[in-house]
């Protein structure tokens, strides 16, 4: 008989419990979660970093687009600021090759980095550049922080370089 009854009572505690968890996911507003253990509205979160997504509302400071310097390379750069941060942007028509090991995105002194160096591979010399991060992508928009103890006015293009054989790929001069 206590084994009739006790089944009864966790029938009906799934019943209520059922019914209270459906009523609650009608009221839940949309791009939250409901957890199963305590029915709290949590907001849902994606993986992307800020660096990766288009800024919007942005001060542009200086632009220009990409020549072709060891490889193919094509689009536009910017260099903007949003809520006192500065980024380096490259378009949605950035294109490079991906035959080079170890390309970063840097910042160069000269705003003829080409006419500096030589071919084939317009080797930089220490000291000229600084480098914001390893390529994320070799086409599409992508964004990359610029660290604050950097002073733009001391740097007049952006580049992708291949550090391991010092090979620039393409330059875009900022003006």
């Amino acid at each position: 008989m206590k084994f009739i009854q006790a089944s009864i009572l966790c029938l009906a505690s799934l019943v209520v419990i059922s019914s209270v968890k459906a009523a609650t996911q009608d009221r839940i507003p949309a791009g939250s979660v409901a957890s199963d253990s305590m029915m709290e509205i949590r907001p849902q979160t994606t993986q992307s970093s800020p660096s990766d997504r288009p800024l919007q509302l942005a001060a542009t400071l200086k632009s220009g687009s990409f020549v072709r310097g060891e490889q193919p390379t094509r689009g536009g750069a910017s260099i903007v600021t949003k809520n006192g941060r500065s980024f380096l942007q490259l378009d949605s028509a950035f294109k490079t090759s991906s035959q080079g090991p170890d390309l970063v995105v840097i910042l160069h002194r000269s705003g003829n980095v080409l006419g500096t160096t030589q071919a084939p591979n317009y080797a930089l010399k220490g000291g000229d550049y600084v480098v914001l991060s390893r390529l994320k992508k070799f086409s599409g928009a992508q964004t990359y922080a610029i660290p604050a103890n950097i002073n733009l006015a001391n740097y007049r293009s952006a580049a992708i370089w291949c550090r391991k054989f010092n090979a620039t790929f393409g330059v875009a001069r900022l003006g």
